[in-house]
């Protein structure tokens, strides 16, 4: 027997509700006021479990409860609601509560068919969770089934796990590492990209040879690409990016496939690079003017703001009234000098140095190996006594190399610091030692490493400062991390800091340890009261830390600015409990490495940033410009002024990088400007929020609702002046589906950033879809012992005539079909309906929705004999037999408003949507989940 959509069966002696994806055999199942983690999938074939129709049952009239009761009922069917009816689908089953501003990427989508967008807003704004909603609406729509995310490899883990635990979506990473593995489970012929419905996916994986094919036959019809700037073509930026170009050109020339761009940095001041990313929006967008202003131009900008939206965080902060809290940033710049043996050190060790790189008559390649080996040398020796002496004793990883590609691919990944959307950060010492083993300059090089080794400790003064650093920090309750280059020097640090402060709880993380590992040292050091984080920059990428630490200190200068971006977004973040971050900068006031670097990268990135809001990576000739500058500092042209006399701000190479990354930046803020129109306007996105909260419930609904169901199961729970409630986890005379929230939540506040040890809730909270579907639950299964009860009678003064308030669940179904392929696809969507009316229902005088919402929040006044009560309850739900026909109707006028909305939210005229045509039908009558009588009281000295 077949069941459609929607439609109710009992099978297992419960009632359920048949959910999409159903077949006439295998049936896909909720419970009846269940949750989404109860749906089962159950065998109906021939051979397979009893399956019958079922009706939904109306309330016993003897069951009756409180007014307070009614109101609990009304909330929780709100907040248990997953698939809405309304136009955004998604809303009602996300693991995140969505600011108003990240809607605006959402509508924008919804208003392409296919979706072409390129989301660029700031660090820290929320472009994974625009990006995970937007996929979300389109699978929940039905009018996607399967979607992948390109991404760098060390991001593909934290893309699974946000869309695991945000999105409900799970996707499986198809990285070097596991692909092989993911093949074998695949049937013979069947590719990985087919086998999963979502995955995530290492971009340089699949436009290699041996992927890229694969991938273009069997990739998915929505397609995101995180840093999406890492694959934009240009002059000058390398064949890899133009392997990765061609691959999502290939992707983007299938017209039906929905494509989005997710970047911080689109434009960077490189014109032709961001035309590239345009062109995969739109072929018409590669013969768009490259000057975009002017009235004659307004047309084009129109037609591109369609597909481009670029804030930062002052367009936000106050959207639509709501205040979206982004932390206050305290930066300082904190100096030492060397130990006088640490400076005999440094000079010896750069006298070697330049001995080193001289050698006459030696061929190129060995010259650039005992280049390299040198620099990483000196970083190191910046770095700690512990680096330089691990660097000084180790053989470097070039030494034995000849191929020159090679000497400088290794050369420059182990010493410079690669792009953070190439490649995660090596954090290995580089190694020194060229020579042999027994050789003169292996055995100098031992001697230094001694002498380094005496240097640990009370010498060390950049420790010390550190030390004093980071006590000050955590008396003043930050939280802070503390980023190291090397794994030696974090090991040390870790170690010194851990044996120093007192009550501190210290712990490193760095490449020795898997991503998975990674996070859980993190978890076991976030439980701390007082803590302090040292890591290297295997953690400045792929784990938000603004939960538990509040304040970053660079240890090590990074030779790469855009690692100061990374490093200091993973706590300068949208959900930073903290109202103020620290950002310090270590930094030896007579090291020739550091103030070179500072002078030259850190401040005047820092200053482009503070001018335009937002960062410009360096211009990509930044690490040739070390290599002159360093030259310099080794002094390898003999006719060079002496280093000590050198002032890089005189250098003519750097004064032609400094005018190239000045107009790069303003580039960006011509950029910024150009685009800064809106494509939607603030009230379109107010008006569909409005109706959203309406319909599923906001964070005040869940406020309320909360504190309701606890004080009803009977929990204590105590109220702080600080806005935060508290309910003792070690009660007991409680019901047992309430322990879990006492567990899980004993101190707990609505809406707002997470605390440490403070649970925020909101309406899409596990926990309070846990409490939502356990009222409901009650009140379907076990109507005597329930807390909210399905009927009521209330006496009140707030009405002068008899009042039924009925409590409605629609189902609809929701037919999608695209207009192009005429594929057809069938969703199943719910509302919850208030309605009430005057006097008896053949004669029914309905109230206004105003009014029927204050219904619920009028005081009883004084109670009836229960014998009335069932009296007046019968007599209701009689009327109510005869009134099918007119809650049928109800339905479909619901249906309508329903299909108006989907339209509105689509911005288009019936039946075209940009595509895409919907249909809304009711498949009966909605349900009755309750009915409540509000009789008038009795006036003094008169009767009711």
């Amino acid at each position: 027997m077949a069941f459609d959509i929607g439609s109710m069966v009992k099978v297992r002696g419960r009632d359920w509700v048949v959910l999409p994806d159903s077949t006439p055999d295998f049936l896909l199942l909720k419970p009846l006021g269940g949750s989404d983690a109860e749906v089962t999938g159950v065998f109906a074939g021939a051979g397979g479990e009893d399956v019958t129709s079922a009706s939904f049952a109306a309330p016993s009239p003897t069951a009756f409860g409180t007014a307070s009761g009614a109101k609990l009922l009304v909330n929780a069917a709100k907040l248990a609601i997953r698939s809405g009816a309304g136009p955004f689908r998604s809303l009602g089953r996300l693991g995140v509560e969505p600011r108003p501003y990240q809607l605006v990427p959402l509508l924008m989508a919804l208003r392409q068919n296919p979706v072409r967008l390129l989301i660029a807003d700031d660090v820290g704004v929320g472009k994974t969770v625009e990006a995970g909603l937007i996929a979300r609406e389109l699978l929940d729509r039905g009018e996607i089934t399967r979607l992948a995310v390109l991404c760098p490899p060390h991001l593909a883990e934290q893309w699974v796990e946000e869309l695991r635990v945000k999105f409900g979506i799970d996707a499986v990473a198809v990285l070097p590492g596991t692909a092989r593995r993911l093949e074998r489970d695949c049937n013979p012929g069947q590719s990985v990209f087919e086998r999963y419905r979502s995955v995530v996916v290492s971009l340089d994986l699949v436009k290699s040879d041996r992927w890229r094919q694969d991938f273009l036959t069997n990739a998915p019809e929505f397609v995101i690409v995180d840093e999406a700037h890492a694959s934009a073509e240009g002059e000058g930026l390398g064949a890899k990016r133009h392997q990765r170009y061609r691959l999502l050109e290939d992707l983007a020339r299938d017209q039906e496939r929905h494509l989005l761009l997710v970047t911080a940095t689109p434009h960077s001041g490189k014109e032709d690079a961001f035309r590239s990313l345009l062109k995969l929006l739109h072929p018409d967008f590669a013969g768009l003017p490259l000057d975009l202003s002017g009235t004659q131009n307004e047309n084009a900008r129109i037609t591109l703001a369609r597909h481009l939206i670029q804030r930062g965080r002052k367009d936000i902060q106050d959207y639509l009234r709501e205040d979206t809290p982004f932390p206050r940033r305290h930066e300082g710049e904190l100096k030492y000098t060397l130990h006088p043996e640490y400076a005999e050190l440094f000079d010896d060790v750069l006298a070697y140095a330049r001995e080193s790189v001289q050698v006459p008559g030696e061929v190129a390649g060995r010259t650039r190996i005992r280049w390299w080996a040198a620099l990483g040398l000196l970083r190191a020796l910046a770095s700690s006594p512990q680096a330089a002496a691990a660097t000084l004793r180790e053989r470097a990883l070039t030494a034995d190399e000849t191929d020159a590609a090679v000497i400088e691919g290794l050369g420059r990944e182990l010493v410079f610091d690669p792009d953070p959307e190439e490649r995660e950060a090596i954090d290995v010492t580089p190694g020194a030692q060229v020579d042999a083993p027994d050789s003169a300059a292996t055995r100098k090089l031992l001697a230094l490493a001694e002498r380094a080794d005496a240097l640990a400790g009370q010498k060390d003064r950049k420790l010390t400062l550190l030390t004093v650093q980071v006590r000050d920090l955590v008396k003043a309750g930050f939280a802070p991390i503390v980023f190291c280059r090397f794994i030696a020097t974090a090991d040390a640090v870790a170690a010194h800091l851990a044996a120093t402060l007192k009550n501190v709880e210290v712990a490193s993380v760095t490449g020795r340890l898997t991503p998975a590992e990674r996070v859980e040292r993190i978890n076991e050091l976030a439980q701390a009261e007082a803590r302090v984080l040292v890591a290297t920059d295997c953690l400045s990428e792929g784990i938000n830390l603004q939960q538990a630490f509040s304040a970053v200190i660079h240890y090590d200068l990074p030779w790469n600015p855009t690692r100061l971006d990374q490093r200091e977004g993973r706590v300068d973040r949208y959900g930073q409990p903290a109202p103020e971050v620290r950002v310090l900068t270590i930094y030896g006031e007579d090291n020739r490495i550091d103030t070179l670097i500072l002078d030259v990268l850190v401040r005047k990135h820092r200053l482009i940033r503070a001018t335009l809001g937002t960062s410009i990576p360096a211009p990509d000739e930044a690490e040739s410009l070390l290599d002159v500058l360093l030259s310099r500092v080794l002094n390898v042209d003999r006719k060079a002024v002496q280093p000590a006399l050198f002032d890089p701000s005189e250098f003519p190479d750097v004064q032609a990088f400094d005018l190239k990354w000045r107009d790069a930046a303003e580039g960006e803020r011509r950029s910024r400007s150009r685009f800064a129109q809106n494509a939607i306007r603030p009230d379109e996105v107010a008006t569909e929020l409005v109706a959203v909260r309406a319909a599923l419930g906001d964070a005040e609904t869940a406020h309320t609702f909360v504190l309701d169901a606890l004080q009803g199961a009977g929990v204590i729970v105590t109220p702080s002046l600080d806005g935060t409630y508290r309910a003792d986890p070690g009660q007991v005379d409680v019901r047992p589906e309430f322990r879990d929230f006492l567990k899980a939540a004993p101190t707990f506040r609505f809406g707002g950033a997470a605390e440490r040890h403070v649970t925020a809730l909101a309406r899409n909270h596990p926990l309070v879809e846990q409490l939502a579907s356990t009222v409901l639950g009650q009140a379907l299964d076990d109507p005597e012992r329930a807390m909210a009860r399905r009927v009521g009678v209330i006496r009140t003064s707030g009405v002068s005539t008899v009042t039924t308030l009925l409590l409605l669940r629609h189902r609809f179904h929701l037919t999608g079909r695209r207009n192009k392929d005429r594929r057809k696809w069938q969703t199943l969507a719910e509302e919850l309906d208030t309605l009430a009316y005057r006097g008896r229902a053949d004669a029914a005088d309905w109230l206004d929705a105003p009014d029927v919402t204050r219904l619920l929040d009028l005081p009883p006044e004084g109670n009836l004999d229960p014998v009335q009560k069932e009296e007046r309850l019968i007599r209701a739900l009689t009327e109510l037999e005869d009134m099918q026909d007119a809650l049928l109707e109800r339905a479909r006028k619901r249906a309508e408003a329903l299909l108006t909305a989907h339209e509105r939210v689509r911005g288009a005229a019936r039946g075209v949507s940009s595509g895409v045509a919907y249909s809304v039908e009711p498949p009966g009558p909605p349900d009755l989940l309750g009915v409540y009588v509000f009789v008038p009281a009795p006036r003094p000295g008169g009767s009711a």
